[in-house]
């Protein structure tokens, strides 16, 4: 499996695991991403790091990397689904219909090879929350839904 789950929070955020400095340098990290793909990453490692191991690794094994991307952030949507279908007493797809236009821009911006290192961390923010708004946007336009 290679990295353990510590080692794996260590290296995406630069701290220990349970660090008061962990979700500072998560938040810094992930939103200052050079690109999107990058961005999720950093992105919350203790779900990645689960999400790698055991959805995308042995997905691509047998489907394309970009098919298990894809599948990978549908899983992580419909994970989150549930929770919400469960506080909320009825079948939402919200998440899993987000996480996929994500996965999405994460392939297009991948084979654009988007790179912007040279902008300041505040454009790269930007950039990145951008691409998750869209996302959110187009998702709330299909599903029209009351939030």
């Amino acid at each position: 499996m290679g990295l353990s789950l510590s080692e794996y929070v260590k290296r995406r955020n630069g701290v220990a695991m349970g660090s008061s400095k962990s979700l500072r340098n998560n938040l810094y990290r992930s939103l200052g991403a050079s690109n999107f793909s990058l961005f999720w990453n950093y992105w919350n490692p203790i779900f990645g790091y689960y999400l790698g191991n055991f959805i995308f690794k042995p997905l691509k094994k047998f489907a394309p990397v970009s098919l298990a991307l894809i599948l990978t952030f549908v899983f992580c949507g419909l994970i989150h689904d549930a929770v919400t279908t469960l506080l909320r007493q009825h079948i939402s797809l919200f998440f899993t219909l987000w996480f996929f236009f994500m996965s999405l821009i994460v392939l297009l911006t991948r084979s654009l090879q988007h790179n912007f290192s040279k902008q300041t961390w505040l454009t790269r923010a930007a950039i990145n929350i951008a691409f998750i708004s869209i996302c959110f946007l187009a998702t709330y336009l299909i599903l029209k839904v009351d939030y």
